[in-house]
């Protein structure tokens, strides 16, 4: 294992009818901003759970924040927050809601033109609004992380941050608030949640055992609980269980001591800045390929991944590999997510487009070797179409 340090400050509140709890987290006195999306939450009574937890607080509200959350959006609400001197902000929704409030709360004390967070990593951010999260869409595990990605429409720019201070005080989280969902979303935070874990785990192995079967149990919960989301949307421990997967994908823990991948995530922030495919959707189109075009640098945990996660132990390591792949394309496939650019609608003159943005961006060495060019992203997105 490498060495590592593990810090995670984030409150975490499970389970049904928790939302209640937040009267305890927030400081007395605060004036409290809610963020929150395009108003599913106002339709499905969230918004006004949340607001008789409030009660006694001085609250102002916010809406709007896109699923792939924009500059241009959040800036509006920055102005706002410093107009109003709100100084605590509760997100309520989605990863994308909680992902824009990181963004806002980091914004809002930052000198100087807050595009540079994102340009540069979140390096210059000295202070944030305190903030709390009621998720009600698992997939990002934002909820529990400091890390959060920003689109500018105007640049066609898609860009993550990251930074110890904007780190959820609470997050609460209650499974009965996924019920709702629609079955896209579902989906999409199906595959989000494998392929964060996959970023962590499939990449060469550094004797990290426990790190390795905790990823595995989670890859293994998802296919197992995953289709079962679809088919019964109200089964309390279905969603329990998705939900926890969710956050234990990306709160930092399985990746501690362990090298790390994210060349999926990073073309597919390119693909949804051009194209605006959902997230999901990028990441089920773009994995499989990916692990086809690089299979030598990952055959050992491939080899792994397929005995262990899947079960395949018969056949010579070739075949076990391409089986692997092909299971975890079906697992996309199985809760509707299409996993082909041309069922989106994109032909090969996407190739040219996402590679240039790449480049411009400064991601030209991907990967945990750094060994992903933009040779190598064009082999993976020919094998996309």
């Amino acid at each position: 294992m490498f060495n590592f340090k593990y810090q995670n400050p984030t409150k975490i509140i499970f389970g049904k009818g928790c939302i209640e709890s937040i009267r305890k987290e927030i400081p007395p006195g605060s004036k409290v901003l809610i963020t929150y999306g395009g108003g599913s939450i106002k339709k499905n009574g969230v918004f006004d759970e949340v607001k008789a937890a409030l009660e006694g607080y001085e609250v102002l509200e916010f809406g709007g924040i896109e699923p792939n959350p924009t500059y241009e959006t959040l800036m509006k609400c920055v102005e706002l927050v410093r107009a109003t001197k709100a100084d605590y902000l509760l997100a309520v929704g989605g990863g994308s809601v909680i992902d824009g409030t990181k963004f806002i709360a980091a914004a809002v004390y930052y000198e100087g033109e807050p595009w540079e967070i994102l340009e540069k990593f979140g390096a210059g951010i000295a202070r944030a609004v305190p903030f709390g999260t009621v998720l009600t869409l698992p997939a990002t595990g934002s909820e529990m992380n400091n890390g959060a990605v920003i689109t500018r429409k105007s640049l066609k720019a898609k860009l993550p941050f990251a930074s110890p201070f904007v780190f959820p005080k609470f997050s609460v989280l209650d499974p009965t608030k996924t019920y709702t969902l629609p079955p896209r979303q579902i989906g999409n935070g199906i595959v989000d949640t494998f392929v964060h874990i996959m970023e962590q785990y499939l990449t060469f192995p550094v004797n990290a055992k426990v790190q390795d079967r905790f990823a595995e149990g989670l890859l293994m919960t998802l296919i197992e609980e995953g289709p079962k989301a679809l088919q019964t949307p109200e089964d309390y421990d279905v969603r329990s269980n998705l939900m926890w997967c969710a956050t234990l994908g990306l709160n930092g823990l399985i990746s501690v001591g362990v090298p790390q991948d994210w060349a999926t995530h990073m073309v597919g922030h390119e693909i949804t800045a051009l194209y605006g495919l959902d997230h999901g959707q990028t990441l089920a189109v773009v994995f499989p390929p990916m692990l086809k075009v690089r299979k030598e640098e990952k055959r050992e945990k491939l080899l792994q991944y397929a005995e262990r996660v899947w079960g395949l132990k018969d056949g010579d390591e070739e075949t076990r590999i391409d089986q692997a792949i092909e299971k975890t394309r079906e697992l996309f496939e199985s809760v509707h997510v299409k996993t082909r650019l041309c069922e989106y609608g994109i032909n090969d003159d996407c190739i040219p487009l996402v590679v240039e943005q790449l480049e411009k961006h400064g991601m030209i060495k991907l990967g945990e070797r750094r060994d992903v060019t933009p040779d190598k992203v064009r082999n993976i997105l020919e094998l996309c179409l």
